[in-house]
């Protein structure tokens, strides 16, 4: 039996969203921080830091900036280069 349509956008979806969050962890060690040490230059608990890292807690675009800024990167680092 096929996939509906939507069923595969979400999966396509699901599978491109855990890719960002690993860039977003890989641009945390590559910062040279600890997850107390992000939160901290975020203003947030460490809580926060892990529930993004995890996916628990979706990132929206304009914590994506900030967490960019805070590791240095620019936001195009966290997207697939096509």
């Amino acid at each position: 039996m096929r996939r509906a349509r939507s069923e595969t956008t979400t999966a396509t979806q699901a599978a491109r969203y855990a890719r960002l969050l690993i860039k977003l962890r890989d641009a945390r060690l590559g910062a040279g921080l600890t997850q107390a040490d992000a939160a901290k230059a975020l203003r947030k608990p460490q809580s926060f830091v892990s529930k993004c890292e995890s996916g628990e807690r979706r990132v929206d675009v304009v914590e994506l900036e900030r967490f960019a800024e805070v590791y240095r990167k620019p936001v195009s680092f966290f997207f697939e280069r096509r």
